[in-house]
């Protein structure tokens, strides 16, 4: 699935409720809620003991969750995410590109 057929999935399916997209200010609650429980799942794939009854969780679905996140924040202001991301990856390679050792 592109990043474009996954903008256009969840609009549809957000198009669906009246209430449509949240405000920025709770999308940036819900992205900061999901990073928290990646963050979770994470500290237990480390070394952190769950709490009993507490699963280690699901690091593809966490992150799966962030970018559903994102990809409503996108939506609502109308970014192309797949545009945004071609940029910033731009950005990484210009600036970055010598700054570690590349593997020969």
């Amino acid at each position: 699935m592109t990043l474009q057929e996954a903008q256009n999935r969840v609009d549809r399916w957000i198009s669906q409720f009246e209430e449509g997209y949240f405000p920025h200010l709770l999308n940036l609650a819900r992205l900061t809620e999901e990073v928290g429980e990646v963050a979770r799942v994470v500290s237990h794939l480390n070394g952190k003991r769950p709490k009993p009854g507490e699963e280690v969780g699901d690091l593809g679905m966490e992150l799966a969750d962030v970018l559903f996140v994102v990809i409503c924040m996108c939506n609502r202001d109308g970014i192309d995410l797949g545009e945004a991301f071609n940029r910033v990856m731009e950005k990484y390679e210009r600036r970055d590109g010598e700054r570690w050792t590349k593997k020969t």
